[in-house]
């Protein structure tokens, strides 16, 4: 799926990662106000403090104001919540009772229900639920939640929550074909389902107006490109393309109902360009491209009744905001006069925009949520994300840059401990997953957590990354394992040993998904460089992870994985997948390695890792293996955070010397004693198809 539909998706059931707080002036705090830089390193933080469960997170006020959601523990996992907007939290009372942490929920547009998504054990087979707060609670003392999606076994993607009919969503569901998702119309009080329209026509994804009505058709094309299509009576017809190395992702329809915002780098453009796509007569429109011409577009900002374009953002070191009138440029410099310093984010805003709920976060600080009122001008603070977490012992996230090797300018973040000297330092390359993806500046817990045991924390948005136009994206296609995208990590410790902060013989690497895939690609091909690895969620073999993709990514895979990685029913691409795959060359592996992994992940299977880790034990090499058995790609429930976090913790101090706290709570230990495996014991069973 194309990046800004993923990030459409991704954005609709994000939850922050927030904090307890009480109900004091903004001006009155300084949480996220620059501190005095500390001479001495800075005390050991319980490990705790990172990957528990926050107290509060996730906050959203009601469409009509008049309520306030938000996340919390509940009976031993994370829930929804709900209270009256101007409400004490200890008002609260919960409203669903999942024993698996609710990923992510968002209000009916009439405030009547609250929905949220849910899967098994990390499956990401997401059905969607919906809860009336105002319903009648059930022996667990919580409102009864209904699945609007029940059928076992299938995805639901949310399409559409039309303005004019606050009573029903458009879902998309997999029952039919796992490939593909036919239209449904739900009713959220009742439940009733109704077919809408069967995919018969290979689409990979449906757009719909403001009004519900749908207007355009996403699909992959034979050699990897993409097209929209225009739905009308007479069927679909194409109105645009792009080739496999452009993007052209819909972002929503404008008001008028006969134009569509749409980023896209088609033709010559080089970074990514909001734009107006005219449905009637196929015709472009330049809306806005960066005014720093650095990055893609980053993201639109619309006003909730009006549906007028507000605000754009763009990603580069740091988030830069665009006010489009004088009244959001007002309303902008009202919120950073009556908000502490640090990176300001709208989490929801009441229909009519008199009220929203902000936060404000930095590098060194996960954030705090605020209540402001536009016409007052004035944010009451509601809980901070982590208050137990001191700022003032965190160490600040810097941008970087180094030149590769073949000349390109690469782009990352370095984090060293506060109160260290940057020389000498051991090092953990920290790589993130995707690989079309990319790090951001602002609070990550990991970089933190390592940085406060003594490690300097390199990212790096190597190519391929996404956000810095499509030249550096495609410049990593093809370019996995042996190539160029894991030169820019190897070529970043290098930078690292000539700027003189990082000791050569203490380097480690870490990363989840591609970052995994990374990690066991740095220390197979050059495994002089690192003396330790912690794949998590990691692919070792290539051709086992395309071919054991979910159904739904089959659609994409022509245009994503088979052109710019490879195809193993082609046996020129089959045999330099063998040549990338680190589980083919693991002879190489010097490094001792801590492999993670979540029993139930459908992106990279288990069996991933399984292979990796028989392969190294045949071999006699020094590996351990973390296996949690209620979960997915990465891990969502606080108690295998904090257990990894242990088990990481002590393999790092072991191999990279750095600092190591002792104690361990008896739960977190009986915990990571449950999910360490015995690597004597792994058996491997047949992927379904090499």
């Amino acid at each position: 799926m194309k990046r800004f539909l993923i990030l459409a998706l991704l954005g609709l059931f994000a939850v922050s990662i927030a904090g307890c707080g009480g109900g004091s002036e903004a001006e009155n705090d300084t949480s996220t106000k620059e501190t005095q830089v500390a001479t001495t390193p800075a005390p050991l933080l319980d490990r705790e403090l990172f990957f528990g469960d926050p107290e509060i997170s996730g906050s959203q006020i009601s469409p009509d104001g008049k309520w306030m959601s938000f996340m919390k523990p509940y009976e031993g996992a994370r829930n929804i919540w709900i209270k009256a907007a101007d409400e004490p939290f200890e008002k609260a009372r919960p409203v669903t009772a999942d024993d698996r942490p609710v990923p992510g929920y968002f209000w009916s547009r009439d405030a009547k229900y609250l929905m949220y998504v849910q899967d098994k054990g990390g499956d990401e087979n997401f059905h969607v639920w919906a809860v009336d707060p105002s319903g009648k609670t059930g022996s667990d003392g919580v409102p009864e939640a209904r699945d609007l999606t029940p059928v076992d076994g299938i995805r639901a993607q949310i399409y559409s929550i039309p303005k004019n009919a606050p009573d029903v969503i458009l879902v998309g569901m997999n029952d039919r074909d796992p490939r593909f998702h036919d239209i449904y119309k739900v009713d959220i009080g009742s439940g009733e389902r109704v077919l809408v329209r069967e995919n018969s026509e290979g689409v990979g994804f449906w757009i719909f107006d403001l009004e519900g009505e749908l207007r355009l058709a996403y699909r992959q094309l034979p050699d990897g490109g993409s097209e929209i299509l225009r739905v009308d009576m007479q069927g679909l017809e194409q109105i645009a393309t792009c080739t496999y190395e452009e993007e052209m992702n819909p972002i929503r329809f404008h008001k008028d109902r006969r134009r569509c915002y749409v980023s896209t780098n088609r033709g010559d453009a080089d970074l990514a360009q909001l734009m107006l796509l005219n449905v009637e007569d196929a015709t472009w429109e330049l809306v806005e491209k960066d005014p720093e011409n650095e990055v893609d577009f980053g993201n639109a900002v619309f006003h909730p009744q009006s549906d007028e374009l507000i605000a754009t953002a763009y990603v580069g070191d740091r988030v830069r905001v665009y006010p489009k009138n004088e009244e959001t440029k007002k309303l902008w410099d009202d919120l950073k006069n009556a908000l502490p310093d640090g990176e300001i984010g709208i989490n929801s805003t009441t229909d009519d925009f008199s009220r929203m709920l902000v936060s404000v976060s930095s590098d060194v600080d996960p954030g705090s949520v605020y209540l402001y009122d536009v016409a007052r001008k004035k944010a009451v603070l509601q809980y901070r994300s982590r208050p137990e977490l001191p700022s003032e012992h965190l160490a600040q996230m810097k941008p970087v840059t180094y030149t590769a090797r073949d000349g390109m300018k690469i782009h990352g973040y370095l984090t060293v401990p506060r109160g260290m000297e940057s020389k000498n330092l051991p090092v953990v390359m920290y790589i993130h997953g995707g690989p079309w993806a990319r790090d951001y500046w602002g609070y990550d817990p990991y970089a933190q957590f390592l940085a406060n045991r003594g490690y300097a924390v390199m990212q790096v948005n190597y190519r391929s990354s996404s956000g810095y136009g499509k030249h550096y994206s495609n410049a990593g296609n093809r370019e996995w394992g042996i190539g160029a995208m894991q030169h820019d990590i190897t070529d970043a410790v290098r930078w690292l040993e000539s700027e003189g902060i990082a000791d050569p013989d203490k380097v480690g690497i870490f990363g989840g998904s591609y970052g995994g895939y990374a990690t066991l690609a740095g220390v197979t091909f050059t495994p002089d460089l690192y003396a330790c690895g912690v794949p998590y969620v990691g692919p070792s073999n290539l051709l086992t992870l395309i071919n054991s993709f979910p159904e739904y990514w089959k659609p994409f895979l022509e245009g994503s994985w088979y052109k710019k990685v490879g195809n193993p029913e082609v046996e020129a691409d089959r045999e330099d997948l063998i040549a990338r795959s680190p589980l083919f060359h693991c002879d190489q592996i010097e490094a001792p390695l801590l492999v993670v992994h979540g029993a139930n992940d459908p992106r990279v299977k288990q069996h991933e890792s399984d292979q990796i880790v028989v392969a190294l034990r045949q071999k006699e090499k020094d590996v351990e293996y973390i296996v949690a058995p209620d979960e997915g790609h990465g891990f969502r429930a606080p108690n295998n955070r904090k257990a990894l976090a242990v088990a990481m913790e002590k393999f790092l101090a072991k191999h990279l010397g750095g600092r190591f706290q002792e104690d361990v709570r008896p739960e977190t230990q009986a915990r990571l004693d449950e999910i360490t495996v015995d690597v004597q014991s792994v058996k491997l069973e047949e992927p379904g198809g090499e």
